[in-house]
């Protein structure tokens, strides 16, 4: 007799597979944590240090950035599928955020 039956339907198999997935998503969600802790911890240690302040503010500035990226990507699963739109209505904002920033700088410093 041939069992006709696909492997999807077998619980056991979905649970195992299931957990693996939300393990390896759990351990992806630390690292991330553990960095993002590490990315804080060296900005106060930057500002601290007393480096000048043309070092220090951008170098914050662009630890927040990554920081901003991994929350979107990692904790609100911006990476997974079915978040095709909201992606694309963020980055828009984010696009026309910067072009609206740039543009008046522009215009206060010439």
């Amino acid at each position: 007799m041939v069992n006709n039956q696909s492997n999807s339907n077998n619980p056991r198999l979905n649970y195992d597979y299931r957990r693996k997935k939300n393990a390896e998503g759990m351990r992806i969600q630390v690292a991330t944590f553990t960095l993002m802790i590490f990315f804080t911890v060296v900005s106060f240690v930057a500002v601290a240090a007393d480096f000048s302040k043309w070092f220090v503010v951008p170098f914050i500035l662009l630890l927040a950035v990554v920081q901003v990226g991994f929350q979107l990507y990692y904790f609100m699963h911006m990476s997974e599928k079915g978040h095709e739109a909201p992606s694309l209505f963020m980055w828009s904002g984010v696009t026309v955020a910067f072009v609206t920033v740039l543009a008046f700088m522009t215009i206060i410093w010439w």
